[in-house]
């Protein structure tokens, strides 16, 4: 079975959480048989060392790790390799693969660009 980590920043405000979340919940709408978890890497909870337990304990023998970040800075680069690494080996009947963080991706950058588009006016 394939499970869905996707993997957020955190912060302390609670409602920063909301897209994240809309996200994980409409994955979950689309593809209602797949697993589907939401981490953070600080502030909120759960991290993604429990929401990997949660998917491993679930059955899922392949996990996509998706980071739902604009752009591959640090956290993407440094700090989620770690982390997926520490899953691999606490998970090791599972395969853990790591995506690209979603804002670098064409049809992210596309969406984007048109809400960006759709706050200028409109001309003849």
């Amino acid at each position: 079975m394939t499970g869905l980590l996707l993997f957020a920043h955190g912060a302390r405000d609670p409602n920063w959480a909301r897209p994240f979340q809309a996200v994980a919940d409409r994955v979950r709408a689309a593809r209602p048989g797949v697993p589907v978890e939401l981490a953070f890497l600080e502030f909120m909870a759960p991290d993604i060392a429990t929401a990997g337990r949660s998917l491993a304990d679930a059955g899922c023998t392949a996990v996509a790790v998706v980071p739902l970040f604009l752009g591959a800075g640090g956290h993407v680069r440094k700090d989620l390799p770690v982390l997926v690494e520490q899953l691999r080996a606490h998970h090791p009947q599972a395969t853990w693969t790591l995506s690209p963080a979603v804002g670098e991706l064409d049809p992210v950058i596309d969406a984007m660009a048109r809400a960006a588009e759709a706050f200028l006016p409109h001309t003849p």
